[in-house]
């Protein structure tokens, strides 16, 4: 019975996660936003607030339209998101991007030997240490 609440979270999320994913697709018109796909979202056990992980193909410029797109557009969302799960009121949402395919794409270059002298980022872990 321990895993009861672990498990309804992970079905929200993914309900979350494909009702978000049909709204940016079929209903947020606006012609600035990229190609964004909703890549993960991790609710709080309350349900109070979403993190929400997006990516957009593009460059910086782009993912900051498209963050801009998303959150304006966030009131609509929960709206939905409210109705669908039938519930009074919906998670906060709150947009985060997802760079795990810059990532991939960045690893991926230097296995294959493109990246010859590119710089490289610091890792996350190296902001801690200051």
């Amino acid at each position: 019975m321990r895993n009861k609440p672990h498990h309804r979270i992970e079905r929200v999320n993914a309900v979350i996660k494909e009702i978000l994913s049909e709204i940016v697709l079929k209903d947020v018109k606006d012609p600035r936003l990229g190609l964004v796909t909703v890549t993960g979202v991790n609710t709080a056990a309350d349900l109070s607030a979403a993190r929400v992980f997006f990516s957009v193909m593009g460059d910086e410029a782009q993912r900051q339209v498209s963050l801009k797109i998303l959150r304006g557009a966030s009131g609509y969302m929960r709206h939905t998101i409210a109705r669908e799960l039938d519930v009074k009121v919906a998670p906060e949402l709150r947009w985060v991007y997802d760079d795990s395919l810059d990532r991939a794409f960045r690893i991926d270059q230097v296995l294959s030997g493109e990246a010859e002298s590119a710089p490289e980022a610091p890792a996350a872990d190296d902001e801690e240490d200051a």
